[in-house]
């Protein structure tokens, strides 16, 4: 293959994602953009005018950033100790420990809900609070849900710091709380402002928790934008509140950016070392302390609670819920054809969104020799990771207002939902494949083209063997996060066919102990098959993949 040929094809394996993006992300949220400033013959901000006038929108605006504020300090606070004592000790049942706080991330936001809802609710194990209903529970959830990404991204850095300029402070004299403040944590702040702009990002779009535990009570721009949609057909008001989450997602985002880029230079001057000691109480035992308190009780209490719960009806030890799931009790509801459609859609959306997610991987892993082509590629890798940053419940509305007429009239048909669910997880696949790629030696592409092989061969035999390793983790996540995906499906799955993650929300929102209790099972059988399937994809993962 010629190098002109062999130039062709790396623009061609560019071209495939790219036009799918282009067509299923950046079209419906272009649209979606559009549809906010303009109404169909002048530009105008009417929109904007009409959604911001009311009190109702501004309460929304308020208590997202508000929940999300508070879902990232606590995050932190309690992540912190969390990373010390599972990346920086070493002690038995560590292993477990780590796989365990990982959980929750992966676990459906609906399922969460469900799952805090029984905990606090009145006859729940924790009803005695009184928080059934409240903020709390909802930022409760949230950090349930996001612990893992500050322990995770906080931890892996935290284990390769050179672990010399803390000892030299403890030697002079600093008790170790100063050590901390002024050695280590500047040296963390780089992953601290990463995970969390990651935290605030994913607490400002939990649509799910907010659905099930918000009672009708507190709503979120998430949901402001499903109840116009959806209850009063205001297109245009939704597509200004789109337009508005854009907005704080992006200065989000942007800032933490920029704080990442100034500190991390200053980090450059300290070598990469791993270092992991063994486990002393009286220096570790206080984070550790902490790290099993929030796993037992955050985390474990949650999650033991829904299974408990989805055990009894009427107060009576059965399992009359999990048959129920099977025999359908329920009029115009298949428990069992909702599984079926989420298999599916989820499988479906793996196998779109992995191929794809190759093939960027590749792409972005290239070392181009010149400044400008590595300037190019990263911006490359950036419009592809884009997705990460924009809710899902954009994308679905967007898929509303655009792919509902020639030339592509989608609107019926059950394939916008993997669709979609693709378009979320491929970030996720691309981040699991690129850590892979990146990290195989210079030299050892280099040694195989000085030895006379083309650059087909060192792809075939060098790198692609590299990139096997990380496949399962990629298609973990694909399958996990399109099986538990509940914001674009909430708008695209069609009455008659439900996804699993729907039927939750349905089944948790029709009154009656039955419904209820089957709401409780569905959960339980969501949060299961996405568990297992992470639990195998982390066994498959490449010690190179540390963070998301």
């Amino acid at each position: 293959m010629t190098r002109l040929a062999w130039r062709a094809a790396w623009v061609a394996a560019a071209a495939i994602p790219a036009a799918f993006l282009a067509v299923f992300f950046a079209w419906p949220a272009g649209a979606l953009i559009l549809r906010g400033f303009h109404d169909g013959a002048t530009w105008t901000l009417a929109g904007f005018e009409a959604v911001f006038s009311s009190a109702r929108t501004w309460r929304a605006l308020g208590f997202t950033l508000a929940s999300a504020t508070a879902t990232t300090l606590l995050c932190l606070v309690l992540g912190l100790p969390g990373a010390h004592a599972l990346y920086r000790c070493s002690f038995p049942g560590r292993g477990f420990l780590r796989a365990a706080v990982a959980v929750p991330f992966v676990l459906p936001t609906v399922a969460v809900g469900v799952a805090f809802g029984a905990l606090l609710r009145p006859d729940g194990l924790l009803g005695f609070l009184g928080l059934d209903g409240s903020a709390v529970s909802i930022v409760a959830a949230m950090v349930f849900f996001n612990y893992s990404v500050v322990v995770r991204t906080v931890g892996t850095m935290w284990a390769r710091l050179d672990p010399r300029l803390a000892q030299a402070g403890t030697t002079l004299g600093a008790a170790p709380l100063r050590v901390f403040a002024t050695v280590t944590l500047p040296a963390l702040a780089p992953a601290v402002l990463s995970a969390a702009s990651l935290v605030f990002l994913f607490s400002s779009s939990s649509y799910g928790i907010v659905m099930v535990l918000g009672q009708t009570r507190f709503h979120t721009i998430e949901t402001e934008i499903w109840y116009l949609t959806t209850a009063l057909l205001d297109l245009r008001g939704a597509a200004a509140l789109s337009v508005t989450q854009l907005v704080i997602v992006a200065a989000a985002l942007w800032l933490s950016g920029r704080a990442q880029s100034s500190l991390t230079r200053a980090l450059r001057l300290q070598p990469d070392v791993a270092a992991s000691r063994p486990l002393r109480w009286r220096r570790d035992g206080a984070a550790l302390a902490t790290t099993l308190a929030v796993a037992v009780l955050l985390l474990g209490l949650p999650l033991i609670g829904l299974a408990w719960r989805s055990l009894h009806r009427d107060g009576v030890l059965t399992l009359a819920n999990y048959t129920g799931l099977a025999s359908s009790e329920l009029p115009g509801i298949s428990v069992l054809g909702a599984l079926g459609t989420s298999l599916t859609t989820a499988l479906a959306a793996t196998v779109v969104a992995v191929p794809l997610g190759l093939l960027v991987a590749l792409v972005a892993s290239r070392r181009p020799r010149r400044r400008e082509g590595r300037r190019a590629l990263a911006l490359l890798e950036a419009a592809y990771l884009l997705p990460l940053g924009v809710s899902a419940v954009t994308v679905g509305f967007g898929y509303l207002i655009t792919l509902n007429r020639p030339p592509l009239d989608l609107r019926s048909s059950i394939v916008l939902i993997p669709i979609a669910q693709a378009v979320v997880a491929l970030p996720l696949v691309v981040r699991s494949l690129l850590p892979t790629l990146r990290a195989i030696d210079p030299r050892q592409l280099e040694a195989a083209a000085v030895l006379g092989s083309t650059p087909f061969d060192v792809l075939r035999r060098v790198e692609l063997p590299h990139l096997a390793r990380g496949l399962g983790l990629a298609v973990g996540f694909a399958f996990a996060t399109s099986l538990g995906e509940f914001g674009a499906t909430s708008f695209l799955a069609r009455p008659d066919r439900p996804t699993l993650p729907v039927l939750v929300f349905r089944l948790f929102g029709r009154p009656g102990a039955e419904s209820y209790g089957q709401a409780l099972a569905a959960s339980v059988l969501l949060a299961g098959l996405a568990g297992i399937t992470m639990a195998l994809a982390e066994r498959l993962r490449p010690r190179e993949v540390a963070t998301w």
